[in-house]
């Protein structure tokens, strides 16, 4: 991850204690970190909670679930460990792991130990203007390669093969995030239902055939990205927050990428990012251009992955948004994160209309 933060170095952090910390991970990876061990929140997710954790001389991340009112299937650690550890060596850039920790005892919740990044997540378009429309137009395009990549990569050459089950992805996933949604909402949200009846009953034919089959992000955008823009070619250090990875239909990966762009322009930018606000951001159909062009799958119709991505992505928000209201967020940047939904579930319907 990365240490571009000015949160100060500290003891006293929601989530990590750093004594049980250590007595477990000593015994993982004896003389690793020394014993006098300082940590920090690294902020810039509304999900899972990473912390930086230093002796002085060797720094590791730590990543954990968020406190409090978590979903199900939400927030595997083990999953993101396991992806990250089979993609290293291949073309997808990833940190190194170093261990992975089951016991709910140790810290509260499982979470794993992984190598620090010196990169920068880039969120917003004053970052981006920083670093000027060359090296963000480059920056973006690295993005997209990146992603074409890790759609070329055979799941069980990696052995990633039992990571999901490709038949049926699509139709499961408008069952998954219909059931997130239910499990977290706190209100009225009558779009939801228009919108997840509707990509019921459109799911695209060969999705029970798994014909697009492949490894997917499941969060796939610039700010999981840590980058340096100075690297001309290899702009792109490392891919993080995998905790939604699995095998399916490539294309929902696609489909996100479009609708996270899309948020600073249907949403006012607050909830997630305006980086596609940056001079020298590409727009959609440069994005969809470069990704064919980088050997990623063939595109079809979008139309459906679109209304999907839109509607995953209300339903990651209101989790985010109830977790706000009950006082469990660490962090700041969350009050205006449930006003986004309803926009969201809107953008959905009007991108399914053709399916109707």
């Amino acid at each position: 991850m990365t240490d571009d933060t000015t949160d100060q170095l500290t003891t006293d952090l929601r989530g990590l204690d750093l004594a049980a910390f250590h007595r477990w991970y000593d015994g993982e990876r004896p003389g690793d970190l020394g014993a006098d061990l300082r940590g920090r929140f690294l902020a810039g997710g509304k999900s899972n909670l990473t912390y930086e954790v230093t002796d002085g001389t060797t720094t590791r991340v730590v990543r954990r679930p968020p406190l409090g009112h978590v979903q199900a299937t939400a927030h595997d650690m083990g999953r993101e460990h396991t992806v990250m550890s089979a993609l290293a060596g291949t073309a997808v850039p990833v940190p190194q792991t170093y261990a992975m920790c089951r016991d709910t005892d140790v810290l509260g919740a499982e979470f794993y130990v992984m190598e620090l990044v010196r990169g920068t997540p880039y969120r917003t378009a004053d970052q981006l203007a920083e670093i000027g429309p060359e090296a963000t137009g480059r920056l973006a395009g690295a993005m997209v390669d990146v992603l074409a990549a890790l759609h070329q990569v055979d799941p069980a050459s990696v052995g990633l093969e039992e990571l999901g089950r490709p038949q049926g992805f699509l139709e499961r996933q408008v069952r998954r995030w219909a059931r997130q949604l239910e499990g977290s909402s706190s209100r009225e949200l009558p779009d939801a239902e228009t919108l997840v009846t509707r990509l019921r009953e459109h799911v695209p034919a060969g999705d029970a055939e798994a014909v697009r089959a492949g490894i997917v992000h499941g969060d796939y955008r610039l700010d999981n990205l840590l980058a340096d823009p100075a690297r001309v070619g290899s702009e792109v250090l490392a891919v993080v927050d995998w905790e939604m990875a699995t095998l399916g239909d490539p294309l929902t990966d696609v489909a996100l990428l479009l609708v996270y762009d899309r948020l600073s322009t249907i949403t006012g930018g607050a909830a997630v990012a305006d980086a596609s606000r940056a001079p020298g951001y590409p727009g959609p159909d440069a994005i969809l251009e470069r990704y064919a062009a980088g050997g990623g799958l063939a595109l079809d119709t979008l139309d459906f992955h679109l209304g999907l991505a839109y509607f995953k992505l209300a339903a990651i928000l209101e989790g985010i948004h109830f977790r706000h209201q009950q006082g469990q967020t660490v962090g700041a940047g969350f009050d205006g994160v449930g006003e986004a939904v309803p926009t969201l579930l809107a953008a959905g319907l009007d991108a399914t209309r053709s399916l109707v």
